[in-house]
């Protein structure tokens, strides 16, 4: 049985190669390997996507993407992206817009969170609409708590989310294709509360922190986010689900440099380190392959 990670002898072997060749490759930076353990390992999956990346044909198929990460605005990944030296520019217009913009030629990857309420699983292809890109991989990033943001103490004594349905409490909310947005009418689908009944922010909150900071102004009383982003903000925070926080792009994407700067980044201790600190985050499935076309 296949190992999840081999080592050079076993990668050369799997690859029909020369373990010379496999060290060429290596201190060329062509090959996808980890040295956490202080030796080479190459996790296979990884090694298949290398793979299928170099089809014969396919080079002359691309156009090149722009070094935009698009979708969701992800604490940790903004700060990942900020250190990692990736040179990647971040547009988070949400994940319905990240979507778009990958299908789109528009951003080298998204950072997405979208939930199928039909089957309670996140970031389907076929139900994104993604099926259609022959190259296609989802890599998973992080769970993220996802929970009611109130104010500090919580003046309110909000504990559930049938709590919010009160008329005097204003509720903030994200653009309409957000993944917290679709979050948020499904809950309320399953709690049985109207939308229509609820009293809403006149304006949406277009990021995390946009929607965190809200809240800690006084603009409005509630919503739906992230842990992490009620820490930053010093304001508390109510858990509801964990969810699965996941990275799509073309295959061939995964190996530019500025994806490999950001994934090498993620593999250091500080990376750990920054993600304990800003809480609400479970990091140990960072890089698992969901979907390979």
């Amino acid at each position: 049985m296949l190992r999840e990670y081999l080592t050079t002898a076993e990668v050369a072997d799997y690859l029909r190669l020369k373990e010379r060749k496999v060290y060429d490759l290596v201190r060329q930076g062509q090959i996808p390997c980890s040295r956490a353990t202080g030796k080479l390992l190459f996790p296979r999956q990884h090694i298949d996507m290398w793979v299928l990346s170099h089809l014969s044909g396919d080079q002359a198929q691309r156009s090149p993407l722009p070094l935009v990460l698009a979708g969701s605005q992800d604490p940790l990944l903004e700060w990942v992206v900020r250190e990692s030296g990736s040179d990647l520019a971040t547009i988070c217009h949400g994940s319905g817009d990240g979507v778009r913009r990958l299908l789109e030629g528009r951003a080298m990857l998204a950072g997405i969170h979208l939930l199928n309420p039909a089957t309670g699983r996140y970031n389907e292809p076929a139900a994104l609409g993604l099926s259609g890109i022959r190259d296609l991989i989802v890599l998973h990033w992080a769970k993220r708590q996802q929970g009611l943001l109130v104010a500090k103490g919580n003046p309110h004594d909000i504990r559930t989310l049938k709590d919010i349905a009160h008329k005097q409490i204003t509720i903030a909310h994200r653009q309409p294709d957000a993944g917290a947005a679709q979050l948020l009418r499904c809950l309320l689908q399953q709690a049985g509360i109207e939308h229509r009944t609820l009293t809403w922010a006149a304006h949406a909150s277009l990021s995390e922190d946009d929607l965190a900071l809200s809240i800690s102004q006084g603009e409005a009383d509630v919503g739906v986010g992230v842990k992490a982003a009620a820490k930053r903000q010093q304001i508390s925070f109510i858990p509801l689900i964990e969810e699965s926080f996941d990275l799509v792009m073309h295959r061939h994407s995964y190996f530019e440099p500025a994806v490999q700067a950001l994934f090498a980044f993620a593999r250091q201790e500080r990376f750990a380190q920054r993600a304990n600190a800003l809480d609400g985050y479970e990091v140990s499935g960072l890089g698992k392959v969901l979907y390979n076309a």
